[in-house]
């Protein structure tokens, strides 16, 4: 049995007992969180598709850790004009682990 959930913008195909990283959710550490924008539901075959989501489907998830990602590196250049500009980013995921999915 499988999902297509929409989390924080990004949509994901997660299964039972799946670990996946998101962008950073507002919850501590341990926190059970609920996703209700499911798009589509697989229950071995039995496919469900929302217009736009799944009527009274839920994805429950806890949050197992908050991490940064790698550091992302921004270089601007204006050629013969000695103009150059460094900067970096590390974006901020949160890991959960995808405890039951609902239809």
């Amino acid at each position: 049995m499988y999902a297509i959930v929409e989390i924080a913008g990004q949509q994901f195909r997660v299964q039972q007992d799946q670990q996946i990283f998101v962008h950073r959710l507002a919850g501590q550490v341990g926190d059970k969180v609920e996703f209700e924008k499911v798009l589509l539901v697989d229950n071995n075959g039995d496919i469900k598709v929302g217009a736009p989501t799944v009527s009274g489907a839920v994805v429950k998830a806890t949050v197992l850790n908050h991490v940064q990602g790698d550091k992302v590196l921004v270089f601007k250049k204006k050629r013969r004009k000695g103009y150059k500009k460094l900067n970096g980013h590390r974006q901020q995921f949160s890991k959960i682990k995808i405890e039951s999915i609902n239809a």
